[in-house]
C-alpha cells in the first residue's frame, strides 16, 4: 500500500510490444488548464487509506518468429560427439594395453634367454671343472706311477750294485790271494808263508789269514754303509717331492686368496 501523504503511482500501461492485443488508439491532448486541475486535484486532496492497486494481468512472452530448435538433434549430435569420444578412449586404452603386452612379451623372451644363457654357461663351468679333477686325478696317478716306477728302478739299481759289489769283492780276494802265491813263490817261501799265514787249526787247502777276515769285515761294512746310504737317498727324495708338492700348494694358496697380502714364500725347494 502506499504511504499516507503520497500519491498513488498511476498504472503502467502494459508494454506493446509483448501485447497479444492491438493497442488504442491515441488520444487527443490535454488542454494545459485541465491538466494543471487535476495536479492541482492529486496534491490537495486528503490523502485517505485507498484499497489495493489493480495489478495488469499477466501476460505471457511470445516466441519470436523464425527457425524451430530442434532439441533431438542437438542431443543426438552430442551422444555422437560423447560416442566418438568415448571411442577414442577405448582405441587409446587398447593401444596402450597392447603395447604394455608386447612388453610384457619381450621381457619374459629376454627372462628366458638370460636363463638359458645361464644354464649354459653353468654346463660349460661344470664341465671345465669335471675336465680339471679328471686332469688333477690323472696327473696324480701319472706321478705316483712315476714314483713306483723310479722307486723299483732304484731298488733293480741298488740290488745290482750290491751284486756287482760282491762279485768285484770276490775277484779282488781272488787277485788277492793269486798276488800272494805268487809272491810266496817268488820268494820261496811258500810253506813258511802258510805256516805264519794260516791261524791254528785251518787246513793248509784253504788257509784262513786276519787278511781274509779284515776284509770280510770290510766288505760288511761296505754292503752295510751302500744300504744305507741307498736309504738315506730315497728318503731325501721322497721329502723334496713333499717339499715341491707343499710349496706349489701354498703358491696356488696364496695366488686366489682374497685379500692376500704382498708376501709369499721365497726361496726354491731343490
Amino acid at each position: 500500500l502506499p504511504h499516507p501523504g503520497v500519491a498513488a503511482p498511476l498504472p503502467r500501461s502494459p508494454n506493446p510490444r509483448f501485447s497479444s492485443r492491438p493497442s488504442p488508439a491515441p488520444e487527443e491532448p490535454e488542454p494545459a488548464a485541465e491538466r494543471g486541475n487535476r495536479r492541482l486535484l492529486m496534491v490537495f486532496v486528503p490523502l485517505c487509506p485507498l484499497s489495493r492497486p489493480m495489478v495488469p494481468p499477466l501476460i505471457p512472452p511470445k516466441i519470436p518468429e523464425g527457425e524451430r530448435v530442434d532439441f533431438d538433434d542437438i542431443h543426438r549430435k552430442r551422444m555422437e560427439k560423447d560416442l566418438l569420444e568415448l571411442q577414442t578412449l577405448i582405441d587409446v586404452h587398447f593401444e596402450q594395453r597392447k603395447k604394455e603386452e608386447e612388453e610384457l612379451i619381450a621381457l619374459k623372451e629376454r627372462i628366458e634367454r638370460r636363463r638359458a644363457e645361464r644354464a649354459e654357461q653353468q654346463r660349460f663351468r661344470t664341465e671345465k671343472e669335471r675336465e680339471r679333477q679328471a686332469k688333477l686325478a690323472e696327473e696324480k696317478m701319472r706321478k705316483e706311477e712315476e714314483e713306483a716306477k723310479k722307486r723299483a728302478e732304484d731298488d733293480a739299481k741298488k740290488k745290482k750294485v750290491l751284486s756287482n759289489m760282491g762279485a768285484h769283492f770276490g775277484g779282488y780276494l781272488v787277485k788277492v790271494r793269486r798276488r800272494e802265491w805268487r809272491e810266496y813263490e817268488l820268494l820261496g817261501l811258500r810253506e813258511e808263508g802258510l805256516g805264519a799265514w794260516a791261524c791254528p787249526g785251518s787246513p793248509p787247502s784253504r788257509p784262513s789269514c786276519p787278511a781274509r777276515e779284515k776284509a770280510q769285515e770290510l766288505s760288511d761294512w761296505i754292503h752295510q754303509l751302500e744300504s744305507e746310504k741307498f736309504d738315506l737317498m730315497a728318503k731325501l727324495k721322497q721329502q723334496r717331492y713333499e717339499i715341491n708338492v707343499l710349496y706349489n700348494r701354498i703358491s696356488h694358496a696364496q695366488k686366489f686368496r682374497k685379500g692376500a697380502g704382498k708376501g709369499r714364500v721365497g726361496g726354491r725347494w731343490k
